[in-house]
């Protein structure tokens, strides 16, 4: 039994993103140039903890020690994200190789002109990762961090018991002691309760942007502002979320704590427009912000400061962590250029 928990265990998609600056989007059959094109890391897992590992450069003293926990293939990816993750001091002794899938990747393609992201997915390896693949015994982590739904097949299946394998996996991490949170994915279906739904009981921190909130709590949020981001956060706490409920977006994010009702908000760091190169990993760049704040026990509003300037430093290059500056000069670009009111 661990008597003091420190850090962050994430577990579900790890991604190699072959990310491509594209001069405009094309129509079907039209051709387009592509301007520059590199690989990162991809998915909520790998996103947030190399953020966190980015943000606290030094890993003997990192507030919050970082792990990753799926699978990957045994292919040139795979090693590419063991090396990765090595190179910037996350454990990957939870990471495990499938003999029959390749590592998962995405084709992300961004509009130079205006940041736009299209994703083409291969789901690979992370297709198979069950609740059992995890070994909670063997962490300290204080959270858990799983993501994203909607795109881990074998956790987002319905088992007999009308429940799913995501939910099952949630209630083990519960009973090691560690706090669970879950991400979502921005999926152009009809799934998101069916899916969604039977985990949030096991959630005790869900973490979702304006589309995906809106989706699961059947409010338009198109138009985001407070009193809408409200009341969606308040349908969701009552699908079972157990302590916070967070909502972001690019103008601002809040969170209401689903224990005593208390309902916060933040603006977005204010980052001029020819500063952004994409928005590619700004979400999980907030989670992390985010994250890390509530791992510290800060307010609320405050962690969802950290957030914004975390997202705000992300937007500056095309991949989710190129941009992400240490933390002290997050906070120090945020106080810089400010906060949008919301």
């Amino acid at each position: 039994m661990f008597t003091q928990r420190k850090g962050l265990l994430a577990a579900g998609n790890l991604i190699v993103d072959h990310v491509k600056m594209i001069d405009a989007w094309p129509s079907q059959d039209a051709l387009v140039s592509i301007l520059s094109q590199e690989s990162s890391n991809g998915g909520g897992p790998y996103n947030v903890t190399k953020a966190l590992a980015k943000l606290f450069p030094d890993r003997e003293s990192r507030p919050v020690p970082v792990a990753v926990a799926g699978l990957v293939g045994d292919d040139p990816d795979g090693q590419w994200i063991r090396e990765d993750c090595a190179e910037h001091g996350i454990d990957t002794s939870q990471l495990g190789v499938s003999a029959t899938s390749a590592t998962s990747y995405t084709d992300v393609m961004i509009v130079a002109a205006t940041g736009r992201r299209t994703f083409f997915h291969q789901r690979g390896a992370n297709a198979l990762l069950d609740e059992q693949a995890i070994d909670f015994s063997r962490s300290d982590a204080r959270l858990f961090y799983l993501g994203y739904l909607l795109l881990l097949d074998a956790l987002d299946d319905v088992r007999a018991d009308g429940r799913t394998g995501a939910a099952h996996l949630l209630e083990r991490a519960s009973g090691a002691g560690l706090t669970t949170v879950v991400d979502l994915v921005s999926e152009e279906s009809d799934r998101f309760r069916g899916v969604i739904s039977p985990a949030l009981p096991e959630t005790d921190v869900l973490l979702t942007n304006e589309f995906e909130a809106g989706r699961l709590s059947g409010i338009d949020l198109t138009d985001f502002t407070r009193d809408k981001a409200r009341s969606a956060a308040e349908t969701i706490r009552e699908m079972g979320v157990r302590q916070l409920v967070v909502i972001h977006a690019p103008a601002g994010a809040v969170a209401l704590d689903c224990r005593n009702g208390e309902f916060v908000t933040s603006g977005s760091t204010i980052v001029r427009d020819e500063e952004i190169k994409g928005a590619l990993g700004a979400g999980d760049a907030f989670a992390a912000g985010f994250l890390y704040g509530f791992h510290e026990s800060k307010a609320l509003d405050e962690s969802l400061r950290i957030g914004a300037c975390v997202a705000a430093s992300c937007l500056r290059h095309p991949t989710p962590s190129g941009g992400i500056l240490p933390y002290e000069e997050c906070l120090a670009l945020g106080e810089e250029r400010g906060f949008r009111d919301f």
